[in-house]
């Protein structure tokens, strides 16, 4: 049986992805006036963030394409970002953030109290486990949603 929190996930990013329908290239990199950072970079870093929690923290291999690290990663813009990097399509990114969730609940469903590689967050949370990971995603998946929100808003004016 599925845990309910497989559910909570899939609901948020299936919120994420519907937030940015509809939204074109030009408009994914547009960065509003006092944010160092884009929709297009929102949606690859909610990508990456994930990765590691549910992998690399478990030891695991992460499966992120070439250039996401430089791109996304904590403390990334794209105001910052080499010129060499290839920057992922919007269809490229819903592809990855569409089939994320289900890989991780199909490879990690039954190892949710597994120990992991402790790790603080950058707002201080002390993460020990996979399932402790994959609940404070749900608060940092849902702090982007709201700037992809905002981003929209402000970008439409």
């Amino acid at each position: 049986m599925e845990h309910f929190l497989f559910r909570q996930l899939a609901f948020v990013r299936n919120q994420v992805l519907q937030a940015v329908e509809g939204i074109s290239e030009e408009t994914a990199d547009q960065i509003p006036n006092g944010f160092r950072n884009s929709i297009r970079w929102q949606l690859g870093h909610i990508y990456v963030v994930m990765e590691r929690y549910a992998f690399q923290y478990m030891d695991l291999p992460v499966q992120l394409p070439q250039g996401f690290k430089e791109q996304f990663e904590y403390k990334t813009s794209p105001l910052t970002t080499p010129a060499d990097i290839v920057v992922p399509t919007l269809s490229e990114l819903k592809f990855l953030l569409k089939n994320q969730i289900e890989r991780i609940s199909s490879e990690l469903g039954d190892r949710l109290q597994d120990n992991v590689t402790p790790y603080t967050t950058s707002a201080g949370m002390k993460l020990e486990s996979l399932e402790q990971f994959l609940s404070f995603n749900l608060y940092h998946e849902g702090m982007h949603f709201s700037v992809i929100k905002i981003y929209k808003v402000l970008l439409s004016q």
